[in-house]
């Protein structure tokens, strides 16, 4: 007579599955974080602003090409001002309702008023931020720009690329006032000392322009000042 031996079965495991991101989910930044992590490859670019979800699934050629000259300005001056970092297309953690993926940023590394988490994120809002607006222009121009002046961000920069034209914002007694270029067309930072736009070169792509534009204020007394200022704070 056969014995038969019992065998008892593993228990069942349940793997949770983690819903996709879709345009107009209205969730926490947490849950927007966790549904981010888990998302397909080619899912790059997408935002929580005021609690809604807004999914890009791809880059256009124009919104690129835009998003490059941003970086090329934005990285030569950083590159020759101590104590300033610039960053581009990184997730700026803002507060529980709003994570946001500016196009480029430029915020004070040491006693600025954002941070870098322990997550690696940008906390807070950094001093300056730049966006490409090509569909988005609606959003950027509202929702985005009340969010970053809730926030302090203390320059906000939308290139409206179908429109062609630039708007230059600076936060004043809490809000927002457009700033107008000098007669030659020149935007001059008055956050960052030397941060010079030569806004019809750029409209036109003339990058070697733009960064003739940059040059001169990279060499104003006011950006000298600033790279003093820096070096005594880390000397002390």
């Amino acid at each position: 007579m056969s014995t038969q031996s019992h065998v008892t079965p593993p228990a069942e495991t349940h793997v949770p599955i983690v819903p996709p991101l879709e345009s107009g989910d209205c969730l926490t930044r947490p849950e927007f974080e966790r549904r981010y992590a888990s998302r397909p490859w080619w899912l790059k670019d997408a935002e929580l602003v005021n609690g809604a979800v807004f999914v890009r699934s791809s880059v256009v050629e124009p919104h690129s090409v835009a998003r490059s000259k941003w970086a090329l300005w934005f990285s030569a001056y950083a590159a020759r001002s101590p104590g300033v970092s610039y960053a581009d297309d990184g997730s700026l953690r803002l507060d529980m309702a709003n994570l946001l993926q500016p196009d480029a940023l430029l915020r004070v590394i040491s006693g600025g008023q954002s941070k870098v988490d322990e997550d690696g994120y940008v906390n807070g809002g950094p001093e300056l931020v730049a966006e490409v607006a090509l569909t988005s222009a609606s959003r950027d121009l509202h929702s985005k720009l009340a969010v970053y002046c809730r926030h302090g961000v203390r320059e906000y920069i939308v290139w409206r690329v179908l429109d062609g034209d630039l708007d230059w914002f600076r936060l004043v007694a809490g809000q927002y006032e457009r700033q107008s270029p000098d007669a030659q067309g020149i935007f001059r930072s008055q956050v960052f000392p030397g941060l010079w736009l030569d806004k019809p070169a750029l409209l036109r792509g003339d990058m070697a322009a733009v960064l003739t534009t940059l040059n001169l204020g990279l060499a104003s007394p006011e950006h000298a000042a600033l790279a003093l200022a820096v070096s005594k704070t880390t000397s002390a």
